[in-house]
């Protein structure tokens, strides 16, 4: 700690936050580094000081907050980004005697009768097994199948010989126990003809770099998980056309997004998102972009004149105005595809009359 710092506690949600910085520092300069702590974004942060609710432009000095003491933080609710404010370990499945049975019986039926059921299909659907391995019966049907859907279990390996799975299109790793260690991410990456890859609500917080050798790769839901950001090579996508990111952490968003020119819908929803990258402009067929629940201040200017597609954009509960977005070329065109779209006045979440309402602050 320097000599021109001082040390203070903010309590949140029952635990102790300690954070170091200058008595001269602003009380939203405060907010900002607590946003990466807690998930909630300034504008829903109320620091209390002995009963009093500290005002954004007053310095701590000024507000009397010294060495050593402690201020407690309200979140307000729904205004929180990245995994929500309070984090939660996923909680193992509920087992009993009974549900005991009923799995191994399914383990009796795997065994005798659904291989010759997979090769003839194609088509393996695993999902709520109960399943802690992938099982061997699944390598064996590896040049048959095309389907690979293990959802919603409580497995913690993707193991090398999914590289065996040649003909594998779509893979469905959901709601599973899968961290970065836990994935043969080289082999995986072996999958030449894989154009759906899902893997939201596990463990990551990153992604390899190797990604972006599946080229064929259409579909990636990578959200609820703990990243931090996308990687690089993610631009060597460029026949990717939904990426699913929502609810992470990722803070920043590299360039190479811009390669991904076949993308017609983002979800960036609640992450750590202070700014986006320009090249977002090279997204021509862009057509849904879904922002809530970020630290954005401003979109890229030329995001509404170059992504001439783009009529849907959601933005609720981030810094962006209704009056910068008037001020942006090419909001008149955009604003009619939006119109056009919600024509008939349809709830599209934020969506509720022929008002551009979707999130910006009207102020």
């Amino acid at each position: 700690m320097g000599d021109n710092e001082i040390k203070i506690t903010v309590k949140f949600c029952g635990r102790p936050i300690p954070i170091t910085l200058s008595p001269d520092s602003t009380v939203l300069r405060l907010k900002n580094l607590l946003l990466p702590l807690t998930n909630v974004l300034p504008r829903g942060q109320k620091l209390i000081f002995k009963g009093k609710v500290l005002a954004n432009e007053e310095t701590l000095g000024v507000a009397g907050v010294t060495n050593g003491v402690k201020l407690m933080l309200i979140g307000t609710q729904g205004v929180h980004q990245g995994d929500g404010p309070i984090l939660k370990e996923a909680q193992s499945p509920i087992t009993s005697r009974k549900t005991d049975r009923v799995r191994d019986m399914k383990m009796v039926l795997v065994g005798k009768t659904s291989s010759e059921r997979w090769k003839a299909t194609g088509v393996i659907a695993l999902a709520e097994h109960n399943l802690k391995a992938i099982s061997d019966e699944v390598w064996d049907c590896s040049p048959f199948i095309r389907v690979l859907d293990i959802r919603t279990n409580s497995i913690q390996c993707v193991p090398d010989q999914i590289d065996g799975l040649t003909g594998l299109k779509k893979l469905l790793l959901d709601a599973n126990d899968l961290s970065n260690d836990s994935i043969s991410w080289v082999q995986l990456a072996k999958l030449k003809h894989l154009t759906v890859l899902s893997i939201s609500r596990n463990c990551l917080n990153s992604l390899p770099g190797i990604l972006g050798h599946l080229t064929a790769l259409q579909h990636l839901d990578v959200s609820n998980n703990k990243l931090t950001t996308l990687p690089t090579e993610i631009g060597l996508l460029s026949k990717l056309e939904v990426l699913k990111a929502n609810n992470n952490r990722i803070s920043f968003l590299p360039e190479s997004i811009g390669n991904c020119t076949s993308l017609i819908e983002i979800d960036l929803s609640s992450n750590l998102l202070s700014e986006l990258p320009v090249t977002l402009e090279n997204l021509h067929y862009l057509k849904a972009l879904y922002l809530d629940n970020n630290a954005l201040k401003s979109l890229p200017t030329t995001l509404f004149s170059k992504c001439v597609q783009l009529s849907t954009l959601e933005l609720h509960n981030t810094e962006i105005t209704m009056d910068a977005l008037r001020q942006l070329e090419g909001w008149d065109d955009f604003d009619k595809r939006r119109r056009a779209k919600h024509q008939k006045q349809l709830d599209f979440r934020v969506m509720g009359s022929t008002e551009f309402d979707e999130g910006a602050d009207k102020s």
